[in-house]
């Protein structure tokens, strides 16, 4: 007789799409930093649902929100004011020291509103030729899934048969400044990059990068537009990750994921009055960005972020894990990277993929997932505390061996 795990297993395998290959593990409840299987085995997530869980699960002040916001008004479009939206974006303004947010609902839909932000700021306030709008990308770049995304990516299969392809996006290496210089043209309206390339495997550039390619933005009038959907609100140590170099504010802020505590999907795009202006009625929209239910659940998860200081948890009990792992010494670990609570492992070819290492922790009582074949993740919610920190490095310790 099939267990109960194999018996969804299976039931979600007949009737879902095939786009996922998630781990063999269904959760059915969570709180803090564990989760527990529909067998009742608990697990420490160190997936976090890809950032999204910073302030952990069901965090009591943002399920609060939600349940008390759900009780008055959830709905109703940008079609008439809400009571609740107008302070959140006050508070996420004034976090991130720019003029004005517009709120969606995915860190995809942000990118995608980064973009129309940029072309028609460079048409209006640039001069572009109409229609001749190029954003600079970086190679090994993730920035979310839609067509338009997926079209200027550097990975095979996420272009696969997807096409065709609109052209503007010229692509370079990450953290190589001087070929920024180099691909900026007259046409060239944004530079859109991650301060930490998650997907890819955790990659870091230099110290300076980011304070480099602001210089060159700014000289040459193009926009810094930084995708901070995994890498802000706490994640790598600070509150946004371009602030681990100075003088690297950008023109244009991407947030997501973490945004909504956990419970709810909220994203939003950040720009002074100069970029966001160009923007009038009926230029761009969402019928779910900015709702009440959204406006209440976001403005809780700031407060967490701010209030129980999770940047400055991630910095410390970061370097707690990292110096951890890298005491093992394992001849399986060919280098240890990261900022704060986002935390890569990247296993020698010869010793097989990532994949089997995230397999064995599962049995071990650790959700983690594998990324780019060699590279497994360690993204905590950013509430997990010394003791946990310390049996996380026990069990990558037995995993290792």
């Amino acid at each position: 007789m099939r267990s109960k795990t194999e018996q969804i297993i299976a039931e979600t395998e007949r009737f879902s799409a095939h786009n996922y290959a998630p781990l063999p593990v269904v959760i059915e409840r969570a709180e803090g930093s564990w989760a527990w299987d529909v067998e009742g085995k608990k697990y420490l997530d160190c997936i976090s649902a890809y950032s999204s869980l910073n302030q952990g699960h069901r965090h009591p002040k943002v399920v609060a929100a939600l349940v008390e916001q759900a009780r008055r008004l959830t709905l109703t479009s940008r079609a008439v004011h809400n009571d609740r939206m107008g302070g959140f974006l006050a508070k996420l303004c004034g976090l991130c020291e720019l003029d004005k947010a517009l709120p969606m609902n995915t860190g995809v839909e942000g990118v995608e509103t980064a973009i129309k932000l940029a072309r028609k700021w460079g048409y209006r306030r640039k001069n572009v030729a109409a229609d001749r709008a190029e954003i600079v990308v970086c190679n090994d770049n993730f920035h979310g899934r839609t067509t338009t995304v997926v079209g200027f990516s550097s990975v095979a299969q996420y272009r696969e048969d997807f096409g065709p392809y609109g052209a503007g996006f010229p692509r370079i290496d990450f953290d190589a400044p001087e070929q920024l210089e180099r691909a900026i043209t007259a046409n060239t309206v944004g530079f859109l990059l991650e301060p930490i390339q998650a997907e890819a495997g955790i990659i870091v550039p230099r110290p300076g990068y980011l304070t480099a390619v602001r210089e060159i933005c700014r000289r040459r009038n193009v926009l810094l537009i930084l995708d901070e959907i995994q890498t802000g609100l706490g994640r790598t140590g600070r509150l946004f990750a371009f602030e681990h170099d100075a003088d690297a504010k950008p023109d244009v802020l991407i947030l997501g994921k973490a945004l909504g505590g956990g419970v709810y999907p909220v994203a939003a795009v950040l720009a002074n009055d100069d970029v966001m202006g160009v923007l009038r009625p009926g230029d761009h929209g969402s019928t779910f960005g900015g709702n009440p239910l959204a406006a209440a659940v976001a403005s809780a998860a700031l407060d967490v972020i701010v209030e129980e200081r999770l940047g400055e948890r991630a910095a410390r009990l970061g370097e707690r894990l990292r110096l951890a792992l890298e005491a093992l010494a394992s001849p399986h670990v060919a280098s240890i990277r990261g900022r704060g609570l986002l935390i890569g492992i990247e296993f020698h070819r010869s010793s097989g993929p990532a994949k089997q290492f995230a397999l064995r922790l599962l049995e071990l009582g650790v959700l983690s997932k594998d990324t780019h074949e060699q590279v497994l993740r360690l993204a905590p919610p950013l509430i997990i505390d010394e003791h946990e920190v310390d049996w996380l490095t026990a069990q990558l310790a037995e995993a290792l061996r």
